[in-house]
């Protein structure tokens, strides 16, 4: 079976665009394949933490991995800092990772651009990234189109690592590739439809937290850009704002794009909107509940405790063979 890696940052709480474009996906591919889901905690001191909030929202991620349909039992669950072995592993990527590839890296020019003073771990993040992966010998790695530069790295990595050290016709490393969503890969601004739904968005009315509540659903979905038309139609060029809103129907229906169009062909945006919201309260509510008994329950513990033990398992044999083959196993 083939095996899957997927990290998130403890960041801020996720929101529907979150959902659809990774979380969803995290229960379906939990049948097809051999999956490991990690809370990346030690990605999110790139920039400054509060330790409080750190240990808090690594917590309430966790819990909304479980709360939205991630079963212990089919994947391993676990936070990034309980595997020492991601930081051991990264720290060979980054002296066998040439400093230009790190300083191409799109995020880390954006990043650079907008601020003064950046710490060294905003370069050096990407190696360990690539140390998440392979530490998992994943074959897919599900991601965004803004990741695809680190997927690429990793690749290049591996192509590396096995050709300078591997025994002639072996491998150590897996090579992975990208896994892309089927559909519903990117939701956009409830404000503005031609950027991407951001948690860190200064418009609260522009992102759904999947922790809203059901009044906060319903006034953010009603106050959602549209255009004067009225026409419901599926359109991101000129009709980008009801594109927007029909796509995040579907993801939370189930329904395609052209059934729900013939549904409100004789609708209003009103009417619509309202549909829309009750859909996205209905799959929000009962993971909130589910959410809630997690977060305050040691179960939540027991499962991360578990998760950690089993990612070990398999991130200790990969940390290993690499420390052998590069020459830290020195005894005779």
């Amino acid at each position: 079976m083939e095996r899957i890696f997927s990290g998130v940052q403890p960041s801020g709480i996720p929101t529907i665009g979150n959902y659809v474009g990774a979380l969803k996906q995290f229960v379906d591919l939990q049948n097809e394949y051999e999956t490991y889901y990690c809370v990346v905690n030690q990605h999110a001191i790139t920039v400054p933490q509060n330790p409080a909030k750190l240990r808090e929202q690594t917590r309430s991620l966790a819990a909304l991995y479980l709360a939205l349909g991630v079963d212990p039992n089919q994947a391993t669950v676990f936070v990034q800092s309980d595997v020492p072995a991601h930081a051991q592993a990264a720290w060979m990527v980054e002296c066998l990772t040439p400093l230009g590839q790190l300083e191409r890296m799109t995020q880390y020019k954006d990043k650079v651009q907008k601020q003064q003073s950046v710490q060294a771990g905003l370069l050096t993040y990407p190696a360990l990234m690539v140390a998440d992966i392979i530490l998992y010998q994943a074959n897919l790695v599900p991601v965004g189109d803004d990741q695809t530069q680190h997927i690429e790295l990793t690749r290049d990595f591996v192509d590396r690592f096995n050709r300078d050290f591997a025994p002639k016709g072996k491998e150590i490393l897996t090579r992975p590739e990208r896994y892309t969503p089927k559909s519903g890969g990117r939701i956009m601004s409830l404000q503005d439809p031609t950027s991407k739904m951001s948690k860190s968005d200064s418009n609260q009315k522009a992102f759904i937290s999947l922790l809203d509540e059901p009044k906060q659903v319903t006034k953010k979905i009603k106050s959602a850009v549209t255009d004067s038309s009225g026409v419901i139609s599926y359109d991101p060029e000129e009709k980008a704002g009801i594109s927007n809103l029909l796509t995040i129907y579907q993801a939370f229906s189930g329904q395609t794009l052209a059934s729900l169009v013939d549904q409100y062909a004789n609708s209003g945006y009103g009417q619509f909107k309202a549909d829309l919201a009750e859909v996205i309260i209905s799959v929000l509510e009962p993971m909130q509940a589910k959410y809630q008994k997690l977060y305050q329950s040691s179960d939540l513990d027991d499962i991360l405790r578990q998760g950690a033990s089993q990612a070990k398992e398999l991130a200790n044999q990969t940390l290993a063979d690499m420390e052998a083959a590069i020459g830290f196993s020195y005894k005779l």
